[in-house]
């Protein structure tokens, strides 16, 4: 298989070579395209997708694209998806899965710190989970750079500092890169030397009980589920639980905000602005 363009760093090899082999695991009927938008646990990908709405007729670069579930979604509300990712092989998956659904996304192989696109070419960027498999600020002047003056973009992201969810990382090893590095708020702060404007909302505190459930009484081993994709596939079972849980988190973080950084994941919004 040939390597993604510009790949000149043993990250950027270890990192090809583990999503290479997780790609070649997949089923196609495994990959929940709307779900992962429309679930009820699907949370900070709905919130994502509603920041950069309306996404119809728009450019939109989906960055890390995985198998292709995001940039499935948004082509098939409209918007004219380019996907990259930095292993072959989920490339190929992702398009094999837009073939499935019957639309149309470009597809192809390229690194975050450089990517193959001319200044403001994109209306909008997506990225799941990329930033913190990257090296962080040389792929956000990349990203700003192809976004086009206005251009707005939305990540979504796993935070480090709740010892918990620190645990279960070290229990789920076998399911995750060596070179990827969760980010921190002190990571946020960097991140505006490229995007002064970016903000961020943080999601997954009381409810990540269901992660707890996952272990002590399903007793799903970390290492064999990914309980980020057990969430979704299992949605309906626990969604009123889910809902009760999600309800405490809301009112929680928005009288004690300070607590979002034990939460699991955070979105983060920026525009494209002269800096």
């Amino acid at each position: 298989m040939t390597p993604a363009p510009g790949l000149d760093t043993e990250k950027q090899r270890i990192e090809q070579e583990f999503h290479d082999r997780w790609a070649r695991s997949m089923d196609l009927s495994g990959l929940l395209v709307d779900e992962a938008f429309e679930a009820c646990t699907a949370m900070e990908n709905r919130f994502a997708f509603e920041a950069l709405s309306p996404v119809a007729g728009k450019r939109i670069l989906d960055l890390g694209c995985g198998a292709g579930e995001t940039s499935v979604y948004f082509a098939k509300k409209g918007a004219a998806v380019v996907a990259v990712d930095i292993s072959p092989e989920m490339v190929s998956v992702g398009q094999r899965l837009a073939d499935k659904h019957g639309v149309k996304v470009d597809f192809l192989t390229a690194v975050a710190e450089r990517l193959p696109f001319p200044d403001g070419h994109f209306d909008a960027v997506f990225g799941n989970g990329v930033l913190h498999h990257v090296e962080l600020i040389p792929a956000l002047k990349e990203i700003r750079r192809v976004l086009k003056p206005g251009g707005r973009a939305a990540f979504i992201e796993p935070l480090k500092h709740n010892p918990v969810i620190e645990l279960y990382r070290r229990l789920a090893a076998d399911n995750r890169t060596p070179t990827e590095f969760p980010l921190g708020f002190s990571d946020f702060e960097r991140m505006r030397e490229v995007f002064p404007s970016l903000w961020h909302r943080e999601f997954w505190l009381f409810t990540l009980y269901l992660f707890v459930h996952f272990f002590v009484f399903e007793r799903a081993s970390p290492g064999k589920v990914r309980y980020w994709k057990k969430v979704i596939e299992d949605a309906p079972k626990y969604e009123r639980l889910f809902r009760a849980l999600k309800a405490l988190d809301d009112a929680v973080l928005r009288c004690f905000p300070f607590l979002g950084r034990l939460c699991w994941n955070s979105v983060l919004l920026a525009r494209k602005e002269d800096l």
